[in-house]
């Protein structure tokens, strides 16, 4: 733990997004992109599932969030916030690891999208195969 004018970051990546973290011990205010993470999402779980971290280290109030998050969609962006949370709060406090990590916070979803490929209309599918 350090001193209160600390400040913690961590990067998080999910699909194609990119989330830039800053945490500030604080009293629980979140700025997603300069807005409210009601005004960033599109829908209440988006921001749940970015919040996760602190809710498995139960500490919603106790840091100021604020993140720069680029590329992907909502889903990605809520996956790549809460990498980066979770990273963060691993340099705030090396001990929370454990739980963090135990939650699956930690750990890079490698899942990408699949490449179109060229004489088909998509990553697998075919074209109809006609014999005759």
């Amino acid at each position: 733990m350090a001193d209160n004018n600390s400040v913690y970051l961590g990067i998080g990546r999910r699909k194609t997004a990119v989330a830039r973290i800053r945490l500030t011990e604080g009293s629980g205010k979140v700025s997603i992109n300069g807005k409210s993470k009601e005004d960033f999402f599109s829908h209440e779980n988006f921001s749940r599932a970015a919040l996760l971290p602190f809710a498995t280290i139960e500490a919603k109030d106790k840091f100021d969030l604020s993140a720069n998050v680029h590329g992907g969609g909502d889903s990605g962006q809520a996956g790549a916030l809460a990498h980066g949370i979770a990273r963060a709060l691993l340099k705030f406090d090396g001990e929370l690891r454990t739980p963090l990590k135990q939650a699956g916070h930690l750990t890079r979803d490698p899942r990408m999208k699949e490449r179109k490929k060229a004489g088909q209309p998509g990553a697998r599918k075919k074209f109809q195969f006609s014999k005759r």
